[in-house]
């Protein structure tokens, strides 16, 4: 397969590269996150920015230039090169590194599958066999999702992850008592890693893989009790009335992928679905919604 490597480098109001560690970092976050809507898969640090991957046959510039023209931080401008990519493992550094343990609220561990460190037993332990950073609880996206999952009762529920990723949210639900988790993901390589993770962790029974956007869901049978979907504002939109149409009465939507300016455009958009907004959290300019 053949790759497009896109070097991405971000600016302030007078042309002069940001160096600001923070800002830095959060600004490649939001580039990522945008990127990987439109079918980025992989990224790499600079010193003064990032590195992203895309499928050759995938990389459209029109699209790019769309994409980063909503980048929500009014003082950073965003340039970047692209060209053919070296054929090479994009991947290597962060399956050879792995990820420190992340400790969300003392209730859950998630760990890379390399980490032997022992976890206290009535603390829920998740392993993953990552090879991206985004949905191993690293974002605060996963992290806002994860909590909110852990304080909710699902014994003898069903539940639906939309746009699964490293699977996180379906573990996490399979062993918080749900009796079945449907996930998706319009990547085969997500899919196949959730299909992985769920059976590292013993829930690969409870957890059924779909490769596809949310037009699979007309090939589902039944409705969800919760159904959570960590994607971006704009696919969250055009795919909110699918997910209302698979929504148990009384069910519960989680969203995230979005920032905090965003919110109200999305709980307008559930508002016209019948949906109301029980809750709102934010992290660090990223936030989350609980519709019912």
């Amino acid at each position: 397969m053949k790759y497009t490597e896109v070097v991405f480098e971000f600016y302030d109001d007078n042309k002069i590269r940001i160096e600001d560690p923070h800002l830095l970092t959060t600004a490649r976050d939001i580039t990522a996150s945008l990127a990987g809507a439109v079918g980025f898969d992989s990224f790499v640090e600079t010193d003064n920015g990032m590195k992203g991957y895309i499928l050759e046959e995938m990389f459209h510039k029109d699209t790019l230039d769309e994409c980063i023209a909503d980048f929500p931080i009014d003082n950073i401008s965003i340039e970047y090169s692209y060209g053919e990519a070296e054929n090479k493992n994009w991947n290597e550094t962060w399956e050879n590194g792995g990820f420190d343990p992340i400790n969300i609220d003392n209730k859950c561990i998630i760990h890379d599958i390399s980490n032997t460190h022992d976890i206290p037993a009535d603390i829920m332990d998740i392993a993953i066999d990552a090879k991206q950073a985004f949905g191993t609880g690293n974002h605060e996206t996963t992290r806002m999702i994860v909590s909110t999952m852990l304080g909710m009762e699902m014994r003898g529920k069903r539940l639906l992850d939309c746009g699964c990723g490293t699977g996180i949210l379906s573990i996490v639900a399979a062993k918080n008592g749900a009796d079945q988790v449907t996930a998706y993901d319009i990547d085969e390589w997500s899919v196949e890693n959730t299909a992985h993770n769920a059976k590292l962790n013993g829930v690969g029974g409870k957890i059924e893989t779909l490769l596809g956007d949310a037009n699979v869901l007309t090939h589902v049978s039944g409705v969800f009790d919760i159904i959570t979907a960590n994607i971006n504002r704009n696919t969250l939109i055009a795919d909110m009335p699918k997910f209302k149409e698979v929504l148990a009465s009384g069910g519960v939507m989680i969203l995230s992928g979005f920032y905090e300016n965003d919110i109200k455009m999305l709980t307008d958009e559930a508002c016209k679905l019948g949906l109301d907004c029980e809750e709102k959290n934010t992290d660090n300019g990223w936030a989350m919604i609980v519709l019912r």
